[in-house]
């Protein structure tokens, strides 16, 4: 938290008194800055990318956070504001207009401010870096991760270098969260126009990482050692807030003890709360180290699953994806492995989110009805106690899930020992995390395949479960519905509830979203995460948010007391 607030909020001070305050925290700040000039954050996975369209790595995001900004973010009080651009738009203001189409359907008018930003090579931030961004969203070869906030975007009307109008094909609900993070055109689109369907292969984001035009954000990258360190330095062209901290080193250390143990030892000061130690290391240091560290238990709307690759022929009786869930002791899991602190998820809506639904079908741990719908799928049992397929084939799935996490490790064990008592053998198989995020990108995994999601208030997960999300060649792998749902009857549902203004009435469409979800299950829910933050007591200024826009998106109010 800044230390300028308690001042800008005092209205009631006289002017010496203000200039007092003033002079005296600014030289409290420059006593801090020269106390320590460097912070090393320890993270669990290294970006594979840095292009911000390319991937959806959380790792890649944090980093981010720190050297670009979104048009708008959802702060830690979970209210919509403005870091991009002067304003948020809005129906009320007129900065936002719902028009007629020319093909007679409805869409929206949004006008969007670009602050004065400037590049950290000087280049200012302009319109043409928003028109270049949306060409390259558009195109089909590009490679980006979603398409279709791009797609949707009609007409581009550039009013002059910091002011633009975007028309979008249709009313949705959420149209002031306009979330588009800008790419520097005076780099990126001569890459990009000399071979688009190579861009992702030869973007500056990943060949000259440490270009300083290629962030706007109060740092940059000033050195990348690929699976081991990253270091940011201050941005002198940041326009906004001062950091505290010179430089910031960002260590990979993807085996969680190993995080630890660097925690603890100080060869890391900090461990990023959104990417880091898991629940039962929280818990430990926190009752071993109460003098070094505040912890913080944070809520969020994280959902980790295991995706079902519906392509499987094991997989497609919607019987067999019952069962597996029925045969999985969540509740167990969740008060052995965390204490209770990590509630079973029904569904990927969590009831911390105003659209959650209790309505939708639930599902206990129930072995003997696991067992009796197997047996109805035709899958019997052989004389080892291990099941076969209708076809003969033994029952053999393949899990795959991220490496070097010692708590999803453990939750893979628990699942292959409980499918295991209903004649279902599950091989696990964990992965580096860029390995594990190519191979969901490009629906590289057999059966199925344990991770997370992050969501944000209110989202309608229509890039995970329309059927036009299916990534594929055709589409140049974009879209996040990894296991392949199409259900007509979802699809339905999903656009329906972005376009419907009224919360009232949209809360039936997102009833039923989550109805169907729970009635098909293309993706077996097992718990919302609660993040868990061991902050040293001198570092100041995280702020834990919960949701999909992280903390370091502050991180210029971060500062070391002392």
């Amino acid at each position: 938290m800044s230390i300028l607030r308690p001042i800008l909020a005092s209205a009631s001070l006289g002017r010496r008194s203000l200039l007092g305050l003033v002079l005296a925290s600014a030289a409290a700040t420059a006593a801090r800055a020269a106390a320590k000039e460097e912070l090393v954050i320890g993270t669990t996975q290294a970006p594979g990318t840095m292009n911000p369209l390319i991937g959806s790595m959380l790792a890649k995001a944090l980093i981010q956070d720190m050297t670009l900004r979104p048009f708008t973010a959802y702060d830690p009080n979970w209210k919509l504001v403005p870091l991009a651009c002067t304003r948020v738009p809005n129906l009320k203001e007129g900065t936002a207009r719902v028009v007629d189409l020319p093909d007679g359907a409805k869409g929206m008018e949004i006008d969007i401010e670009i602050k004065p930003l400037k590049w950290g090579d000087g280049t200012p931030v302009t319109t043409r870096d928003m028109a270049f961004t949306l060409a390259v969203g558009q195109h089909p070869l590009s490679g980006v991760t979603s398409a279709e906030g791009y797609r949707r975007i009609i007409k581009l009307d550039i009013k002059d270098e910091s002011r633009f109008t975007v028309t979008i094909d249709r009313i949705t609900f959420d149209y002031e969260s306009f979330d588009f993070v800008v790419l520097p055109a005076h780099i990126e689109k001569p890459i990009f126009d000399a071979n688009p369907a190579e861009y992702r292969n030869k973007t500056a984001y990943d060949t000259d990482p440490t270009n300083p035009g290629l962030g706007f954000g109060p740092y940059r990258i000033s050195e990348l050692v690929p699976g081991n360190r990253l270091v940011l330095e201050q941005n002198r062209y940041w326009s906004g807030e001062t950091s505290h901290f010179k430089r910031i080193v960002v260590k990979f250390i993807e085996n969680t003890s190993a995080l630890e143990a660097n925690l603890l030892s100080g060869n890391v000061d900090y461990v990023l709360g959104e990417l880091g130690l898991s629940l039962d290391q929280a818990l430990a240091i926190e009752k071993r180290h109460k003098d070094r560290f505040n912890v913080i238990y944070k809520p969020a709307l994280i959902y980790e699953h295991i995706d079902v690759n519906l392509d499987n022929p094991l997989l497609k009786d919607r019987r067999v994806r019952r069962a597996l869930l029925m045969a999985i002791d969540r509740a167990a899991i969740s008060q052995k492995l965390f204490g209770g602190k990590q509630p079973v998820a029904n569904g990927s809506i969590s009831p911390l989110d105003p659209m959650y639904s209790p309505a939708a079908r639930q599902y206990r741990y129930d072995p003997a009805a696991a067992r009796k719908l197997l047996d109805e799928a035709g899958f019997a049992l052989a004389k080892d106690g291990m099941r076969t397929a209708p076809d003969g084939q033994r029952f053999s799935l393949e899990l795959i899930t991220t490496a070097g996490n010692r708590v999803r490790e453990l939750v893979a064990q628990v699942i292959q020992s409980q499918l295991r008592q209903v004649g279902i053998d599950l091989r696990i198989k964990a992965e580096p995390p860029r390995v594990f995020s190519d191979a969901l990108n490009h629906r590289r995994f057999s059966a199925l395949a344990m991770y997370a999601w992050v969501e944000r208030p209110e989202g309608v997960p229509r890039s995970t479960l329309h059927s036009e999300e299916i990534p594929s060649e055709k589409n140049g792998w974009s879209g996040q519905n990894y296991p392949a749902y199409a259900n007509p009857k979802m699809d339905k549902m999903l656009d329906a509830a972005e376009r419907e203004l009224d919360p009232e009435k949209r809360r039936i469409f997102f009833d039923e979203i989550q109805r169907l979800y729970a009635d098909d299950l293309p993706v077996l829910p097992l718990y919302f995460r609660v993040d868990p933050f061991v902050i040293p007591k001198r570092l100041k200024g995280v702020l834990p948010t919960g949701h999909l826009n992280s903390s370091p998106l502050w991180v210029e109010q971060w500062y070391w007391e002392g």
